[in-house]
């Protein structure tokens, strides 16, 4: 925009938008980010999968804008339904992971059926270990999840997350003993 020009209204952000204005993407995220973060950290409270979604539904949005349709109400509308859409997805993944996990670990506990190969130990370790990630409350599950699925290191960890990098580091720590606590005790349960 040329300086001194004035920001367009919310309307024309809309029109713009629909018709692939990449400044009405720079304008919406900056207007509207914080409603769609705000609904994601009221659904998973603050923390990656938060971020996530905030950052699912611009995309979405902005990849499917051809959906948008000005005249039939405002983009924050939309982009609120985008995002309702986007944690009810998020939900169902995590409902689906655990459902997942919870059998495994039930075919684990119940034993080999009669003419068939015991549990692999590799297998009932990675069982025993998605459950107790399950058990972890937030931000502990988020940091270790960046830290070993998304392959990022605590500096990077604590800039995506906002937390302190010590706070990252005493999470990873106390959360691998506890991991590594719990998974000697299944463990040995497991494989006695």
């Amino acid at each position: 925009m040329p300086a001194g020009a004035a920001e367009p209204d919310d309307d024309e952000v809309g029109r713009r938008f629909a018709a692939g204005d990449e400044q009405a993407l720079a304008w919406a995220y900056e207007r509207y980010a914080a409603r769609v973060h705000g609904m994601a950290v009221r659904a998973f409270g603050p923390g990656p999968d938060a971020e996530d979604v905030t950052q699912q539904v611009f995309v979405s949005a902005w990849t499917g804008r051809a959906g948008f349709r000005p005249e039939q109400g405002p983009l924050p509308a939309w982009l609120t339904g985008v995002c309702r859409h986007k944690i009810a997805d998020t939900w169902a993944r995590r409902d689906k992971q655990r459902r997942a996990t919870e059998a495994a670990i039930a075919d684990a506990q119940a034993g080999p059926a009669r003419g068939s190969a015991p549990v692999d130990a590799a297998v009932a370790d990675r069982v025993l270990l998605l459950g107790e990630l399950d058990r972890l409350g937030q931000p502990q599950r988020g940091i270790i999840e960046l830290a070993f699925f998304a392959d990022l290191t605590h500096t990077q960890i604590a800039e995506r997350t906002g937390l302190p990098l010590g706070t990252v580091k005493s999470h990873i720590r106390r959360t691998l003993e506890r991991l590594r606590d719990r998974l000697e005790v299944d463990g040995a349960a497991l494989h006695a």
